[in-house]
């Protein structure tokens, strides 16, 4: 009873670094593209320019309105990002002008002139991917202090200009009753709310992406959770190799040890281990890996075994498993990975 107890709890172990593995290698590619493509960057300058200076050209939302307007407008045809600039902000902010926009880059330009010493470089554009609330509010009372009557000032310049900071800013004053540290810590709240807002609203998209690519991963790799789940189950040398990732105790190894124990245990167990599981679960992806026990690593290409393995039906069902347990995410799965071996290491 125990020994079957212990062949499950191996199961439920490779299952959970094989989705593990793969989750991690979705969550990879999806922050390759983001990087690539400074998602996260224009995402929250396009939010600052709608909020800020309401200049979208044709009317239009400088935030997107949908999925192709994330990953193909945003990214290639509208980039909202300021210029980068290198010299530090000036020690005097510069005042807005009322009744006009305040530059090239309006209320937008005024606000990045304050935070920029925070910034790097990307293609001649602003890195700047996550704009601290605190940092943010301190940047409101730096302006409004550049303004002959403070806040007042500001807010009436912001109303000339048109700005849609205005109403937001204004109610702020207003719950603050005119008091300037109680004004600050409004901003900072608000400000605060509007960046979880904004972030809930890049996961709803970003979530798309994940999908996408969770399904690529799987169709590439060809990875049938259930065949390897049976696999787990019926080879006890091949499950051993898989729970000697996260055990160092001699017991990972007894499998191998008894398999091997007509012939020249060494080389039998090195032969062995030189083909891990974790790498064996990617074999009939269209481009496979050998880890040889000694030398490099190779590479082979693997298309024709692969389609056959992708039109197979019967390959489907366990095709559908792994796409939904990548669907989780890596966090998810690193977290029931812990909880298995915490379970494991107080036996």
């Amino acid at each position: 009873m125990i020994g079957l107890l212990s062949a499950y709890i191996d199961l439920a172990l490779g299952l959970v670094l094989a989705f593990l593995l793969l989750s991690l290698l979705v969550s990879g590619l999806n922050e390759a593209i983001v990087r690539l493509l400074a998602i996260r960057s224009k995402f929250l300058w396009a939010y600052l320019r709608d909020t800020l200076d309401d200049d979208a050209p044709k009317g239009r939302s400088w935030l997107p309105s949908g999925l192709r307007e994330v990953f193909a407008a945003l990214p290639f045809a509208r980039d909202p990002r300021p210029e980068h600039e290198s010299r530090p902000a000036p020690a005097v902010p510069a005042a807005v002008p009322a009744g006009a926009p305040a530059g090239a880059d309006g209320f937008t330009g005024l606000l990045y002139e304050r935070v920029r010493e925070i910034d790097h470089p990307i293609r001649g554009r602003t890195s700047i991917a996550d704009l601290p609330p605190g940092r943010f509010s301190m940047a409101m009372m730096e302006l409004a202090a550049s303004e002959p009557g403070g806040v007042e000032g500001l807010l009436e310049k912001l109303r000339a200009t048109g700005s849609p900071l205005y109403g937001h800013l204004q109610g702020v004053w207003e719950s603050a009753q005119r008091d300037l540290d109680r004004f600050r810590q409004g901003v900072e709240r608000w400000f605060d709310s509007e960046m979880q807002r904004l972030s809930m609203l890049y996961k709803r998209y970003v979530k798309w992406v994940l999908a996408l690519l969770a399904l690529v991963v799987t169709l590439l790799f060809t990875v049938d959770g259930l065949e390897y789940g049976k696999t787990l189950l019926r080879d006890n040398a091949y499950r051993a190799t898989v729970t000697a990732v996260t055990e160092a105790g001699p017991d990972a190894y007894s499998e191998l040890k008894a398999q091997c124990e007509q012939s020249d245990p060494v080389p039998c167990v090195t032969e062995t281990l030189s083909q891990p599981a974790l790498v064996k679960v990617l074999d009939n992806a269209i481009v496979s890996m050998a880890v040889p026990a000694e030398g490099e690593p190779s590479f082979h290409w693997n298309g024709g075994a692969w389609w056959d393995r992708l039109t197979t039906p019967s390959h489907w069902p366990g095709f559908l498993l792994t796409y939904v347990a990548l669907l989780f995410g890596a966090p998810f799965w690193w977290d029931v990975l812990r909880r298995i071996t915490g379970i494991r290491s107080r036996r």
